[in-house]
């Protein structure tokens, strides 16, 4: 039987390292027996070898649905990746409503929303509203946080200008809608617009969504971004943290 190894990692599907994979994909064809060739040829094109089009749908005349099954040869050296995270110890919410009495003696103040065109809530309702998600509790149960959720499609100079009313510590923004990389245009329109108002460095600004990562929220000029998997312990720990290291008090 094979055995793990971190230079070559591979898919498996019966056994270890047989690189079996199965995906799904729509092209703009026919659903006929030229229109599964062109999904084989499709799956090689992607790296697979003896692809299999178990399944067909049809979508819509010129348009149909596949299911490929396929193999991958080339692994990836495991041992080689490196990770851009936040790197804070996570405590829970009795830990950080006692960091705050502890270190910043007052409420935190953070305003968080789904910013631009950006309809769906869940990610920032997660992190924000008091029953949470999945046994973590968001940050409006905080006793020391005083946390204001302004919903979905909010312009970034709403946001802006009701961080300014509340004299807001944290900035969250939530981004689900990555169609056409409209997140990436919305995210950098924040921060420029925070640096015209001098804003920037007085607040801490974190993002987060299906794909925002700690690496891009930096390179996009946050000060942190958090991915799926990601609660309110995460989000509260790092800003808190921040705030002590900052001298925000």
């Amino acid at each position: 039987m094979s055995k793990f190894d971190p230079k070559n990692v591979l898919p498996y599907g019966d056994t270890m390292n047989d690189g079996k994979v199965q995906l799904s994909f729509s092209l703009p064809i026919n659903n006929d027996q030229k229109g599964i060739e062109a999904a084989k040829l499709t799956a090689k094109n992607m790296g697979l070898e003896n692809p299999l089009v178990p399944y067909a749908h049809t979508l819509d005349e010129g348009y149909t649905f596949y299911v490929v099954y396929g193999e991958l040869k080339k692994g990836v050296n495991y041992d080689d990746i490196k990770v851009v995270e936040v790197e804070t110890d996570v405590m829970d919410m009795q830990e950080t409503d006692e960091f705050i009495k502890e270190h910043i003696k007052r409420q935190v103040v953070v305003v968080g929303a789904s910013t631009g065109t950006d309809a769906h809530t869940v990610g920032i309702d997660a992190i924000m509203n008091m029953k949470g998600f999945a046994g973590h509790y968001g940050l409006e149960r905080y006793d020391m946080i005083d946390a204001y959720n302004l919903g979905s499609q909010v312009e970034n100079e709403e946001l802006i200008a009701k961080a300014i009313e509340l004299n807001a510590d944290v900035l969250l923004v939530s981004q689900t809608v990555t169609q056409k990389d409209v997140h990436i245009e919305n995210m950098t329109n924040l921060v420029e617009l925070l640096e015209a108002s001098n804003l920037r460095d007085k607040i801490i600004l974190c993002c987060g969504g299906p794909r925002v990562s700690h690496e891009l929220a930096k390179e996009l000029g946050y000060d942190a971004g958090f991915g799926p998997g990601k609660f309110a312990d995460d989000v509260a720990s790092y800003f808190v943290n921040e705030m002590v290291e900052r001298g925000m008090k």
